[in-house]
């Protein structure tokens, strides 16, 4: 049965938007944020960013997982160790393995895979 809270969690709440490149040369620019002045409007927005940057987080992470629990899948003639894989992602070995598993669960249907 679907979590329903996971379920309101893929809402994206608010479009991340690429920013123009001459605005991320400027370290006070961050989507347009410091142009709005009234302080409502401003903490909407930045709600707003916080959950999207939040969900798109939880998805990357999801897919780190399948990747991981893809290479390290003992049907691949070139599968990686654990301890490769957390070389290659900068993770320790015991969080490879965690990832490996969690991947190996939305792989078999309990995720993202299955959407």
């Amino acid at each position: 049965m679907p979590d329903p809270e996971r379920s309101e969690r893929r809402l994206r709440p608010a479009p991340l938007l690429f920013e123009p490149s001459e605005a991320v040369a400027d370290p006070e620019h961050f989507f347009d944020l410091e142009s709005i002045e009234d302080p409502a409007d401003l903490l909407a927005r930045a709600t707003e960013l916080t959950l999207a940057f939040r969900a798109a987080t939880d998805r990357a992470v999801e897919f780190q997982a399948i990747a991981a629990a893809q290479l390290a899948d003992p049907r691949r003639f070139d599968r990686l160790t654990t301890a490769d894989i957390a070389l290659r992602a900068q993770w320790t070995e015991d969080y490879t393995k965690k990832m490996v598993e969690f991947g190996r669960d939305l792989l078999s249907g309990e995720g993202i895979a299955s959407q």
